[in-house]
C-alpha cells in the first residue's frame, strides 16, 4: 500500500566500499528520516543495488534523485511504483509460547506463511517473507502472546516480469 510522501527508490551503484555511505549520507544531510535501506549484490559482482524508503515530498525526493545522479558510483536510480513491482521484507521474530498456546501461534504463523525455525521450551522464532504492511499485520496478531524480541531486514523491490519490457525492466520512471 503506497503511504503519502514516502518513496521507494532503486539505486543501482557500483559496488565498492563508501558508496553506501555516501549514497546514505545525502538524505541524512537534507533532514531525510531513512524508513528502510536494504542493500545487496546484483547478478553481476561489480553491481549492487540500494533499495531506500524515504519520507519526503515529490519535490524534495526528485532534489534527492538529481544529487544522486551526480555521485559517480551511481548508475541509475529508479523510483519503484507499488503497482509495478513486488516488495518484500523478511522479519524474524520470537514469541512466548508455553504450551496451551504453542499450537494456536503455530497456525496464526502457517497463515502468514512465516515458519518455525527454531523452538525453545517457552518461545518460538518465526521467520516471514512478506509484504512489508503483511508482516505488520502478523506482529499485531502476534502481540498479545508477548513478543520477545523482533527484528526486520528492510524492503527490497523488484519490477513484476508482468510489466517489464524486452530487456527485463519495467517502464518505470528513470528520475535523475
Amino acid at each position: 500500500m503506497a503511504t503519502p510522501g514516502h518513496h521507494t527508490l532503486s539505486v543501482l551503484v557500483e559496488n565498492r566500499p563508501g558508496v553506501l555511505s555516501r549514497v546514505s549520507g545525502l538524505f541524512s544531510r537534507r533532514g531525510f528520516n531513512i524508513d528502510s535501506l536494504a542493500v545487496g549484490p546484483t547478478e553481476r559482482a561489480d553491481r549492487s543495488v540500494i533499495t531506500i524508503r524515504v519520507d519526503c515530498t515529490r519535490h524534495s525526493v526528485e532534489q534527492v534523485v538529481k544529487q544522486l545522479d551526480k555521485l559517480i558510483d551511481v548508475i541509475r536510480v529508479l523510483e519503484v511504483h507499488p503497482d509495478m513491482a513486488i516488495e518484500r521484507e523478511l522479519l524474524l521474530i520470537k514469541v512466548q509460547a508455553d504450551a496451551t498456546h504453542r499450537l494456536e501461534i503455530m497456525r496464526m504463523a502457517e497463515v502468514f506463511n512465516a515458519r518455525v525455525v527454531d523452538a525453545g521450551a517457552d518461545s518460538l522464532l518465526l521467520e516471514c517473507v512478506e509484504h512489508p504492511d503483511r508482516l505488520a499485520a502478523l506482529e499485531e496478531l502476534l502481540a498479545p502472546y508477548t513478543i520477545v524480541e523482533a527484528v526486520r531486514t528492510g524492503r527490497v523491490a523488484m519490477t513484476r516480469a508482468s510489466v517489464a519490457n524486452d530487456e527485463g525492466r519495467a517502464p518505470l520512471r528513470i528520475l535523475g
